[in-house]
């Protein structure tokens, strides 16, 4: 029996057991995947102060994103194609942020739908990630089903009006449900676990897109489809539409320039979001973690600063909140748990950041995730 320790053990176990085509679509960057790597590497570099000699008796990891309680600042992501990293994805992951006490937040690029998910987690809140599309009329629907399921916030992402080059996608012909090519078919016949989950599901295609919008009743190729319908022509005129519409929280996500963020605090947003789509856009742009101090500095007085991009480890969750992030995201960190053990692994990966947050505020000399600062760091390596 493999004995799971750390978010590595689970990435290396997704590998086995998820096909190589939505393996790598979780796992890889765009172009030379300089910022993909950077995002985790530069979390290394940030050093922690180790105190002794403090009660550290009665710790709490407890905190608020968006004003909703948390039991740590770390939220699941939207990440696209969750079903096809095990069968009925979503919903494994949303209930097991829903025991867990953290925010679940669906993509519109997800497998299970939005109904779905609300249905198979018992209406518990969870936030929906809204991509904009040239079907202003689809948006809208969009948006009226996501209040009509009470969703708790909606997170809209600006940094994908157009997709960037992601090589494993376009070599693997990336889609949903996968194309039946004979290298497709060879390598999920490795993949036994996975392919008897996909059997036993109805839930293999994106399910809040086909037959929602005019005239699309199968996807083709995410890069062919995404190229046609996400709208390049998205501007903050377009984000202060959303956030009449909505009316609700809003989140906004792909923020990396100290303007962008001006601009962000000044929609009247909730919260931004620090990141650079995992490293799938612009490639040689900053770390999401290197990129965070800045911003936090230009605007967190005035809107609620949270990141993603990179955390493997609670000592990453820590970092960022040391640097004035009030909440963190986790994508491949989760899905490497759902690809290896199901809705088991997506508790096992919350349950292992958890501890090591915990374990490394205790040695930092602190109970209080909501008191830890930038004193927490050594000075010079951030």
């Amino acid at each position: 029996m493999t004995v799971i320790t750390n978010i590595e053990d689970l990435r290396l176990l997704a590998q086995q057991r998820v096909p190589r085509m939505f393996y790598q679509y979780a796992d890889s960057g765009s172009w030379t995947e300089s910022t993909y790597r950077a995002n985790s590497a530069d979390f290394q570099k940030i050093l922690l102060r180790q105190r002794v000699a403090v009660n550290i008796e009665n710790r709490s990891t407890r905190s608020t994103m968006i004003g909703q309680n948390v039991a740590m600042p770390v939220a699941i992501a939207p990440t696209g194609l969750t079903g096809m990293q095990c069968a009925d994805g979503e919903i494994k992951a949303a209930n097991a942020c829903k025991k867990f006490g953290v925010p679940f937040t669906l993509s519109t690029m997800s497998i299970c739908s939005i109904e779905d998910v609300a249905r198979e987690t018992g209406g518990h809140p969870f936030w929906f990630q809204l991509y904009v599309m040239k079907d202003r009329d689809y948006i809208e629907r969009l948006i009226e089903r996501a209040r009509a399921v009470n969703c708790s916030a909606l997170m809209l992402t600006l940094d994908l009006q157009i997709i960037g080059q992601r090589h494993n996608d376009l070599r693997n012909g990336l889609s949903a449900p996968p194309r039946l090519t004979l290298a497709n078919i060879l390598n999920m016949m490795t993949k036994p676990r996975w392919g008897l989950g996909m059997l036993g599901t109805h839930r293999r295609g994106f399910g809040n897109i086909v037959g929602h919008v005019k005239g699309i009743e199968s996807m083709g190729t995410l890069s062919e489809w995404t190229a046609k319908q996400f709208d390049p022509s998205l501007n903050w005129n377009d984000v202060a539409w959303i956030r009449q519409r909505w009316g609700g929280k809003l989140i906004l996500k792909g923020i990396q320039d100290v303007e962008d963020a001006q601009h962000a605090a000044d929609s009247g947003a909730d919260a931004l979001i620090v990141s650079n789509h995992g490293g799938r856009q612009l490639d040689g742009a900053p770390s999401s973690i290197s990129a965070l101090p800045a911003i936090v500095a230009a605007v967190g007085k005035q809107i609620e600063v949270h990141m993603d991009g990179g955390i493997r480890s609670g000592q990453d969750v820590l970092k960022a909140r040391a640097l004035g992030a009030q909440g963190t995201y986790i994508g491949r960190a989760f899905l490497y748990g759902l690809g290896a053990m199901g809705e088991a692994g997506v508790t096992k990966a919350l349950e292992i950041i958890h501890k090591e947050l915990d374990l490394t505020m205790a040695f930092c000399g602190h109970t209080d995730i909501d008191r830890v600062d930038q004193g927490i760091l050594l000075k010079g390596t951030f």
